[in-house]
Parts: C-alpha cells; sequence; structure tokens
C-alpha cells in the first residue's frame, strides 16, 4: 500500500514532514488541510520558471561596472556599450557597486524600480567549464569540475521533484493530476529533469499546440519494450520509454488545461520566448500545477557579429537582451491582469559567461563568470553582490572570483520559494549552499511549512525508533515512549482530529529509553493525534490516540 493511501493530518503548528505510526507523511498530500493553517495557505501552489539562455551569456556588456567604466572601454574598444547609452540601474547603490544595464535590458529596470528583479552578481562555480555541452550540463546537474560533481547522473530539477513526490510514478493521481515538470522550447528532453528511475514525471511541449496535444499523442508510439537489458544502452531505453509513457499520461490533461486556460493580454512580443511564456501563463490560468518549468532561448554563442559595428546598442546580442527582458515583462504584466502573479517566480541561467576581452570578430568567446537575473512579485529587488573585477583577470583575459555559487540561487528559490524540506535540500545536493535574502520576507517559507518527504523512520530524530502510547484506548493517562540515539530539545503536542491544538509543552529528549505522560482526563473523547517534533530542525513523528470515558 503506498503511503498516499494512509490518513493524513497536520498540526496545527505548520506543514512539516512527519511519520504517522511509522509511516511516512508528506505534507502535499492533503492540500485542505494545509489551507487552514493561514501561515502555510498557498505554498504548495507556487511555481518556478526556469529560462536557460543557451549559448554563453555576455554578462559583461549585460551589467556594465560603471566605476570601471575605463578598464571595461579597454578591453572592448569596439563593442562596448556607450556609458551614456547604458541604463543606471539604482542610484542608491554604493559607489562602487554602481551599474548600467545594457539599454536592450529596460524592461528589467521597469520591472526593478516596481520591486520585481534581483540581479545576482558573478555568479557561477569555481574553474567553470567553457565546454557548451559540458557546461550546459553541469548547470542543468547541479555540479560542478570537481571529481565529486562532475558526473552527475540525474538533474536537479528531476532530483528535487522525486523528492516532493515520492509516490508520483509517471502517471497523474487524484492529488497530482499534472506533469511535476514541463519542459517547453527545445525539442532535446533536458537532463535537468533527468531522475535516477525510469519513472519520468516531465513532458516536453516544444514545437507542440497544447490545445492539440492529447490528440497528437494517440497517433503516435507503440508497444512498451519488454525485457530491457540491464546496460547503458537499456538504460537509455528505459529513460525514453518513461518520457514516452509520461506524454501518454499527461496529454489529455495538457490539453485540458490549456483549453480552460486564457491569456488576460494578447499582445505578447514577436519571439520565440514570449510565445513559451504565453504558453505557460495560460496553463496556469487553466488549472495546471505543474511546479517547475524550463524554457529556453538560444543565440549566446555571440562569436562574431555580438554588435553593429557603427552602433553598439544594436546588434545580435542587443536583439536577444531586448526578447528576454520584453518577454519576461509581458508575461508578468499578464499574471498580474489574470491575478496570478502571487504564484510564480523565475530566474536566468546560462552556462557561462563571455571572456572579458572582445576578440578580433566584433565578438567575444566563451568565458567563465556571468549575472542571473530572479523575477517575481514577490521577489527582493536588490543587487547581490558587486561589480565584477575588470582589473583582476587570470591569464587569458578571464574573470575571477566567484561571488555567488549559482547553486546558491536554486537553493534559495527551492526553499524560500517552493518549501523544500531539509530533506529535498539534501537530495537535490543543495543543502550546504548559503540562501540569498532574494526573497520578499512575507513571503520566504517558513520552517514550519517545508513539505517534501523524508525516506524513512530512522531520518526522525536522528534514528529515533516510532513512538508508542500506551494504553490506548486511554481515559486518564497515557504513557508515550521510544528511544533515541542522541539527546535534543523536542516539542510535545496533541491534536484533534481536525488539526487544531490541544496541549504543547517542551520537552527534553535524552539518549536510551524515554517516557513522557499525557494527562487525558480533562478534554473530551475523542480521537487525537500526539506529535513529538525535534525543534531545531521541524521534523517529528505522529501517533493515534483515542480517549475513551
Amino acid at each position: 500500500m503506498k503511503r498516499r493511501n494512509f490518513l493524513k493530518i497536520f498540526p496545527s503548528a505548520g506543514v512539516t514532514p512527519f511519520v504517522i505510526n511509522g509511516f511516512n507523511m508528506r505534507p502535499f498530500a492533503n492540500s485542505k488541510m494545509a489551507k487552514i493553517l493561514s501561515t502555510c495557505d498557498g505554498i504548495e501552489d507556487r511555481i518556478l520558471i526556469l529560462i536557460q539562455l543557451k549559448g554563453g551569456n555576455d554578462g559583461v556588456n549585460n551589467v556594465i561596472a560603471l566605476p570601471q567604466y575605463d578598464a571595461y572601454a579597454n578591453l572592448r574598444p569596439t563593442i562596448r556599450i556607450a556609458e551614456a547609452e547604458a541604463i543606471k540601474l539604482d542610484n542608491t547603490l554604493p559607489a562602487a557597486d554602481q551599474v548600467g544595464l545594457h539599454p536592450s535590458l529596460l524592461p528589467f529596470k521597469e520591472m526593478y524600480d516596481q520591486g520585481m528583479m534581483a540581479l545576482v552578481q558573478g555568479a557561477g562555480y569555481d574553474n567553470m567549464n567553457q565546454s557548451h555541452f559540458k557546461g550546459t550540463d553541469l548547470w542543468l546537474t547541479g555540479g560542478d569540475t570537481t571529481p565529486d560533481n562532475y558526473y552527475l547522473p540525474s538533474g536537479w530539477m528531476g532530483r528535487a521533484l522525486q523528492a516532493f513526490y515520492p509516490d508520483i510514478e509517471g502517471a497523474p493521481t487524484t492529488d497530482v493530476p499534472d506533469p511535476l515538470g514541463i519542459q517547453i522550447g527545445d525539442t532535446n528532453p533536458s537532463l535537468g529533469f533527468h531522475t535516477e528511475t525510469e519513472h519520468q514525471n516531465v513532458i516536453n511541449l516544444s514545437g507542440q499546440d497544447p490545445s492539440g496535444f492529447f490528440s497528437l499523442i494517440q497517433t503516435i508510439g507503440g508497444a512498451p519494450i519488454l525485457n530491457i537489458p540491464n546496460t547503458d544502452q537499456g538504460q537509455e531505453l528505459a529513460f525514453i520509454q518513461g518520457v514516452e509513457q509520461s506524454v501518454n499520461a499527461y496529454a489529455q490533461r495538457i490539453t485540458e488545461v490549456f483549453e480552460n486556460g486564457s491569456n488576460a493580454l494578447n499582445s505578447y512580443p514577436d519571439n520565440a520566448l514570449a510565445a513559451q511564456l504565453k504558453t505557460i501563463a495560460r496553463m496556469i490560468k487553466g488549472g495546471c500545477k505543474t511546479k517547475i518549468y524550463l524554457c529556453q532561448q538560444g543565440g549566446y554563442d555571440t562569436h562574431s557579429g555580438q554588435v553593429d559595428e557603427n552602433a553598439t546598442a544594436g546588434g545580435t546580442h542587443a536583439e536577444l537582451l531586448a526578447d528576454l527582458a520584453g518577454a519576461v515583462k509581458y508575461f508578468f504584466d499578464d499574471l498580474k491582469a489574470l491575478g496570478l502573479d502571487d504564484l510564480v517566480a523565475a530566474c536566468t541561467f546560462s552556462e557561462f559567461g563571455r571572456c572579458a576581452r572582445e576578440n578580433g570578430s566584433i565578438g567575444t568567446d566563451h568565458g567563465t563568470l556571468a549575472p542571473m537575473y530572479m523575477f517575481g512579485k514577490n521577489v527582493k529587488a536588490g543587487v547581490f553582490g558587486t561589480n565584477v573585477n575588470l582589473s583582476n583577470l587570470t591569464n587569458d583575459n578571464q574573470l575571477k572570483g566567484v561571488q555567488h555559487d549559482y547553486r546558491q540561487v536554486f537553493a534559495t528559490l527551492l526553499q524560500d520559494w517552493l518549501g523544500a524540506s531539509p530533506y529535498i535540500m539534501e537530495q537535490t545536493m543543495f543543502d550546504g549552499y548559503v540562501k540569498l535574502p532574494a526573497i520578499d520576507d512575507a513571503a520566504v517559507v517558513d520552517p514550519d511549512c517545508y513539505w517534501g518527504t523524508i525516506t524513512s523512520a530512522q531520518d526522525v530524530f536522528q534514528k529515533a525508533r516510532r513512538l508508542s502510547v500506551f494504553p490506548n484506548p486511554a481515559s486518564i493517562t497515557a504513557e508515550l515512549s521510544f528511544q533515541s540515539e542522541t539527546s535534543f530539545e523536542a516539542r510535545l503536542t496533541l491534536h484533534s482530529l481536525g488539526g487544531s491544538l490541544v496541549s504543547a509543552t517542551t520537552v527534553q529528549v535524552l539518549p536510551g529509553n524515554n517516557l513522557f505522560y499525557l494527562d487525558v482526563i480533562s478534554i473530551p473523547p475523542a480521537v487525537y493525534f500526539v506529535r513529538l517534533e525535534q525543534k531545531s530542525t521541524g521534523i517529528g513523528e505522529v501517533v493515534k490516540l483515542n480517549v475513551v470515558r
């Protein structure tokens, strides 16, 4: 029997992982109860949108280091943006931190002034890989160039979604009818969503008409392959077959939410990214509960023709940035008009930046660090970090000195925005990264509202044994007993069947046998739940108690 078939209950203190009578429970399973808890209201409905800038976005011309303009002009005599054309982002920043946005990013400046955009300076990882293919793989897997993190077999998005929803096995359920992730804008399945099992809970809508998705899917495919060999090729075959099964399972639902949805604004910019975001907005309006969307914009590999030779504010890169900024701004305007802007946060990423020095072809070669942008009504406007140091480069003129590991940004969005539990952060491999204060304080998920499963009762209380209550039923007092390998401070609470808090006290758990007494003589006969919660982590265990007279 699967965990979702057991009784689901939430404590009034918040929505955190726990086990009931030894069975692991996950807070998302009972969204109605979660909505009763005002502090956790709507968290399970939040959405993350990732925008992949493919090719290597030139951060040096994105975000111009105004206090270092002379050094910038010396490095880029023919492709620099004129100082007078740079958009000064924020006059309140310290003098050394003043930045000028590329003139094509005017919509970003408008979002910043509206309190809806954050700029993360100097993002990347140490010793960045400058191959498009491997560099992209590392960002999608949550890896880097160290031996332990260079060949990760799964994507961080896939690991996160698998930990958020451990019971979803490649098919819709009553609780979760939608695919957990949707990729759009690239026909090649993203490694970022690749899990370590054959169950794929992601679909790729690239090049498809969502309104006819179900009808289209019915005309393709074939019988499932039996006896898949236990080889590398077999693993790839199992992955492909899992993707096909997911597509079949979710096709009708995708068509339904698209048909039920609409856009409030219908003059999106005429570019591919805008079309992707328009589709996402319509699907969200139609009731789609997908957690992570991945869209993309290509063309950033600007080795030549990056700017117009005699007008550096124009050219290929300027057009890309204009498409990006215009699409993102219009998308969030549409969400606001739809009344959905409270639900969505987004960010950009690219496999690397560009070399600090221009090349001889009016362009730039592969580089290292680049900025990341975060967007949303609940994103805290600001600049994190300072300008890259253009006077302290590597021997081959590359930027050095990572200010923000890119995983800090993803960790912030996973936990502070989506509410990922410590277990999910561990599974995603983002648990060791310092989060950025980039989400508005009022919107940061309270630890009591973190959601996501734990793997076994052994993970609760550092291998504590399950709770036992005796006698049960009880009429006067009951004894709560269990064993622990460590000592910790805990909160012992009693809850009604509806989740209301009946009583609470702080207790000290000691190594070995533990015994606590519950006085139930003064409460009405009914079914109650006893919860013991480790105060430092919010993780707890629950056991049912019947009170009779």
